[in-house]
């Protein structure tokens, strides 16, 4: 900023009315900024014993490295939490492949898949179970209501032509399914987890207990277009004591998360990042780097995470931290008007600013010449001189900054010429 006060008077009166106008820009673009995104989340899980809580704890502890609380909502299974992001109750949730009836998408999208997840057949050793027809008459453990595992089973054994009065169906799942085998409580349990679950590895180490595999594994997959072909190599879930004895073929849903219709799309990236910190390494069932992933979602990818998965994170989220990535995000509107009205008005401003300074010492040349002019056609001398003085006068009063003082200085000693001419002092 210049020293002269008179510069700075003279650019606050012509710079003035054009800040106005970017501000009043400003105003109205700020009505078309997105909404910040919020600093708490809830994440519908499934019971507080099975992986999709285990998995909610470890996103819980990404998103509160940035200040977002995750809030972790236990529930029955994939269909409540699908009823959960409807009501607005949950805004993202873990869901079992299979689970999305058609014609029920309802504003939810996926966000991705994040692994597989098998379905783990445990039989008691006594009985003999090859095929998901062999369950016919026995007591099943296949998770409470509402839980996915149901209702993957409920397909299976319907097109195995297995009715629920061919089978004793037990509300059970996880931990107290598996305890309910142990006891002899039930023939064989149905579970739909990952690997590390904890009642998968219960009943793989608890004598008397076995995993059967499906032989007609590609069959399933074929028909159920959300079901994977999965091989378990002998000896994978231990090496020293050789389980599975064999291989065993085994079919797969995926688990995903999904979106409610309210998610703010700062807090999507974000949840695509941790996923990918959390499932990207890798497990028995997925290569390394294969989720998350955009295949085998049933609901339609948001644009968020296509986006992610054809880019990676947002460049912004890349290098700042997640509260300042989103506000210069949000913020990127107010660029407009800057870019529209700012850029015009420095090419043009200075000019018009020198141009109202200059108008100020010009504007007086043309009386100036009148007075020489009339000088030139013989008017009254005395006449002329008296509006030489009232001319110079004017211009005694005339201010402007110390940059344009030459050019004052300048007509200034114009009217000394003409002065002279008129024979003054």
């Amino acid at each position: 900023m210049t020293s002269d006060p008179r510069e700075r008077r003279e650019i606050i009166r012509v710079y003035g009315p054009v800040l106005v106008l970017v501000l009043v820009a400003f105003i109205v673009a700020f009505q078309f900024i997105k909404p910040a995104p919020p600093d708490r989340v809830v994440l519908a899980t499934g019971g507080e014993q099975g992986a999709y809580h285990a998995f909610g704890k470890r996103y819980q502890s990404i998103l509160a490295e940035q200040g977002i609380e995750l809030v972790l909502r236990p529930s029955a299974g994939s269909a409540e939490n699908l009823s959960l992001l409807r009501s607005g109750e949950a805004d993202v949730a873990f869901v079992q492949g299979g689970s999305v009836k058609p014609g029920e998408v309802g504003g939810l999208h996926a966000l991705g898949s994040l692994y597989f997840e098998p379905l783990w057949l445990f039989y008691r050793a006594e009985r003999e179970v090859r095929r998901l027809g062999d369950l016919r008459g026995l007591r099943v453990a296949v998770g409470a209501q509402g839980s996915g595992t149901r209702q993957l089973a409920a397909q299976l054994l319907g097109a195995n032509g297995i009715s629920t009065s061919d089978i004793s169906l037990q509300p059970l799942g996880g931990q107290a399914a598996a305890a309910a085998l142990r006891a002899g409580e039930v023939d064989a349990v149905l579970l739909v987890s990952g690997v590390t679950a904890p009642a998968v590895q219960a009943l793989v180490n608890t004598p008397g207990v076995r995993l059967a595999g499906l032989d007609r594994a590609a069959a399933y997959a074929r028909r159920f277009r959300f079901l994977s072909e999965l091989s378990l190599p002998e000896g994978s879930l231990d090496l020293a004591a050789n389980l599975p004895p064999s291989d065993l073929k085994l079919v797969a849903p995926t688990a995903a998360l999904v979106a409610g219709p309210a998610l703010h799309p700062a807090i999507a990236d974000l949840l695509l990042v941790a996923a990918t910190r959390i499932h990207g390494p890798g497990g028995t069932f997925e290569a390394v780097d294969a989720f998350p992933s955009p295949a085998y979602t049933e609901l339609p990818l948001s644009k968020e995470a296509e986006r992610y998965y054809q880019f990676g994170p947002p460049l912004l989220q890349r290098y700042l931290p997640f509260w300042l990535a989103s506000l210069v995000d949000r913020l990127k509107v107010m660029l407009l008007p800057l870019i529209v009205l700012l850029l015009p008005l420095i090419k043009i401003m200075p000019p018009i600013y020198s141009w109202r300074m200059r108008s100020r010492i010009f504007r007086w040349y043309r009386e100036l010449e009148r007075i020489d002019l009339a000088l030139y056609d013989g008017h009254d001398r005395a006449a002329l001189g008296d509006d030489l003085d009232a001319l110079e006068q004017e211009v005694v009063q005339v201010e402007v900054p110390l940059s344009f003082a030459n050019q004052l200085y300048h007509l200034r000693q114009h009217i000394d010429l003409v002065r002279g001419r008129l024979g003054g002092s």
